[in-house]
């Protein structure tokens, strides 16, 4: 009889963990959907069920070996597991009361964030150089494995340095700020170098992929528009380049979503050189355009 009752119990807390957080793409199985064809979105970047369902279904079809008629029946089925209906604003605010704040380093700076960088959505931090911006970031991928009673994330992080700017010996010395092992620190840390602007957007793909196996607090792109200014030059190429800013950052919102990661971005400055500078107090702004502004929840 206790055997049976400590089973149980096993089994609830096994339910009530998988209820918690994203839901893996293998839970498609029980719903019909062939392990053959979970294996070839998994091969094309989707690795929860969130992701399915937050896709439109042209992307989909895009992946080898889906046709539109399982494409319409894959996102039938994530859509009976995903509530993306309309709710009240009560229960969105309540929602809204489990996100959590990941502590800066700094007292002033966590108050004019209303407590911290926050979970759940994309936080862009821009200046010119020399101003701190990796800094904060290095701060960032230490702070966001305090526990939560201590404003952090109780979480790894993934590091996409494009600019050769990382540092592991400013984790250690943040660490022992904070009395952290500094091996530990060091070990959450998962970081990669970006070479170029798809493959920026391909280590995206590869985070997912690691969000779905371990816990992750935090998402850091170091710079997420440095890549931009060579791969693209000259205003011929302006739109192209947009787009293809544009849909990186839907994935990294995307991610956000999907995980709950706080998604931190650092952006470089253009002097503006037209006649309406001499008219500005500060010439300089940062690069993007409005399709950074717009997908950034706090600048």
């Amino acid at each position: 009889m206790a055997g049976q009752m400590q089973a149980h119990e096993l089994q609830e807390a096994v339910m009530e963990e998988e209820s918690f957080g994203p839901m893996p793409i293998k839970r498609l199985e029980a719903s019909g959907i062939s392990a053959s064809d979970i294996k070839k979105l998994e091969e094309g970047g989707y690795y929860t069920i969130e992701a399915i369902a937050f896709t439109p279904k042209k992307e989909l079809i895009t992946i080898k070996g889906i046709s539109e008629a399982k494409a319409d029946k894959i996102l039938a089925e994530a859509a009976k597991l995903v509530p993306m209906g309309f709710t009240t604003a009560t229960e969105f605010h309540q929602k809204r009361s489990d996100i959590i704040q990941l502590t800066t380093g700094s007292k002033e700076l966590d108050k004019l964030l209303g407590g911290g960088v926050e979970t759940g959505s994309i936080t862009e931090i821009f200046g010119e150089f020399r101003t701190g911006k990796t800094q904060i970031a290095h701060t960032l991928a230490v702070t966001c494995q305090l526990p939560i009673d201590h404003n952090g994330g109780e979480g790894k992080c993934l590091y996409i340095d494009t600019e050769g700017t990382f540092r592991p010996e400013r984790l250690l010395a943040v660490a022992e700020r904070y009395g952290l092992s500094g091996q530990d620190v060091l070990d959450n840390v998962a970081y990669a170098r970006a070479y170029n602007s798809d493959h920026q957007t391909q280590l995206l793909i590869q985070a997912s992929a690691m969000m779905a196996e371990s816990r992750y607090a935090l998402l850091i792109v170091d710079s997420a528009t440095a890549l931009y200014r060579t791969d693209y030059s000259g205003r011929g190429e302006l739109a192209a380049r947009q787009m293809h800013l544009a849909r990186f950052l839907r994935l990294l919102l995307r991610l956000s979503d999907e995980f709950g990661i706080a998604v931190v971005l650092t952006n470089q400055v253009v002097a503006q050189v037209d006649g309406a500078a001499m008219f500005s107090a500060d010439p300089k702004k940062p690069i993007g355009g409005n399709i950074m502004a717009h997908a950034s929840t706090t600048r």
